[in-house]
Formats: C-alpha cells, structure tokens, sequence
C-alpha cells in the first residue's frame, strides 16, 4: 500500500474531491490522530455490478425486511458510528478532519448514507462519496445481524438503478469478498475510475422507500 504524506488542516473538501478524482483516498493513523494520510494502493478492491452475488441466507433476510432502510437521514450519525471503536477494532482510521470533511461532501450532495433501522434505532449502514458515476464505498458498521450487508445490498442496487460504472470497494476483505469484491491492478482501476467519473448517474433514481424485493430485482436484472 502507497502512503504519501500528511496533510495539514488547510486540506479542504476541494482538494478531497480531487483526490478521488484521481484515485486517492485519505485515511488517518488513529482516531486521535489529526493528520490526514493520502493512499494509493498498489491494488485496489472493487465490487462489479453486474456480478454482484448476494448469497441465498442474505437474500432471504433482504426480503423479509427486519430493518427499514433509509437513505441520508443520518449521515452524521452513521460516520460517527463508523468511527467507534468495537470488539476487534478497537483503532479507526477515522479522525476528525476526516469527518468534518466528509459532513462537507454531504452538504455538497456528493456523500451518501444507506441506513438500517429497527424502530427508532440505527443499527448499521454505510457510507461513501458519489462523484460522477463512482461511488467510493468509506466505511460501514453493523449493532444488529445482517444490517451492514443490506445496507450493501441496498447500494448496489440503487447504483444499477442509478447506471453508476464503478463501486470502489478500496480494499478486499473477507467481508466483501462472499459479494463477488475482486482485485485489481492500479492501472486496471485508474482505466475504470476514468471512464466511469464519466458518466451521469442519479443516487435518487430508485426512490428512497424501495423495498428488499425491488432490490434484489434490481440486482438479478443487472447480473
């Protein structure tokens, strides 16, 4: 992985968008820590849209609806949650230049928020930054079973919906490899983000109240 320099707090959400413009990311050392880091791995994780897998167990559970799954009603909620610490991660990369920035891409429209709840409590979701048609997958947390992964599921197929190109899943992980995530080179991806910064896409085109069925039709259409 390709670590470039800390950048001070005079970094603002313009040179942010530039960087992902350019297939960089930032990422702090610890949560404590208030220098922002730019990385540029030598391999970069993607998820594929038209090979999405969404294994039988999960699908089941996308139909059955035990969350309601909301769009950018919590953004701010969703990114501190992201940022706790939790039973085998008990450092984030997460600090809080990095999150003021990103409440600024959000105000901007340019970051999202797919959310989970049980009642009147958020218990997963994710979040991410949507420039053309890329959407940069950041983070996302999970208090209940299954409720990061429908928030995943839901993303995907707002994007299909929303003719999005690319979802930049930055690195691979167990977690996201059962969805189809592969790896590629950073010549491949630099290739992908540039065609698909491209493109026009709507976050909103699948409406906000979309149940699990019209996901996961969403998804079967596309694959």
């Amino acid at each position: 992985m390709a670590k470039r320099g800390s950048k001070t707090p005079d970094f603002t959400v313009q040179d942010l968008i530039a960087c992902y413009q350019r297939g960089v990311f930032p990422m702090a050392d610890a949560r404590e820590d208030q220098r922002i880091f730019l990385v540029d791995p030598d391999k970069r994780g993607v998820i594929p849209l038209n090979r999405f897998h969404v294994p039988k167990r999960l699908a089941r559970t996308v139909r059955a609806e035990p969350y309601a799954v909301r769009v950018d009603t919590a953004f701010e909620a969703v990114i501190e949650a992201c940022a706790r610490a939790r039973p085998g991660r008990l450092e984030t990369w997460i600090n809080g230049p990095i999150q003021r920035l990103y409440g600024e891409l959000y105000r901007l429209g340019l970051a999202h928020s797919v959310e989970c709840w049980s009642g009147e409590d958020l218990v997963g979701g994710l979040y991410g930054v949507s420039l053309g048609g890329v959407f940069f997958g950041e983070s996302m947390f999970s208090t209940a079973r299954d409720a990061s992964k429908v928030a995943l599921v839901h993303l995907v197929a707002r994007m299909i919906v929303g003719r999005y190109g690319l979802l930049d899943a930055q690195f691979i992980t167990e977690h996201l490899s059962q969805f189809g995530a592969v790896e590629i080179s950073r010549a491949e991806y630099q290739a992908q983000l540039g065609l698909a910064l491209s493109r026009q896409s709507d976050f909103y085109r699948l409406p906000a109240y979309a149940d699990g069925g019209a996901a996961l039709q969403a998804i079967s259409q596309a694959s």
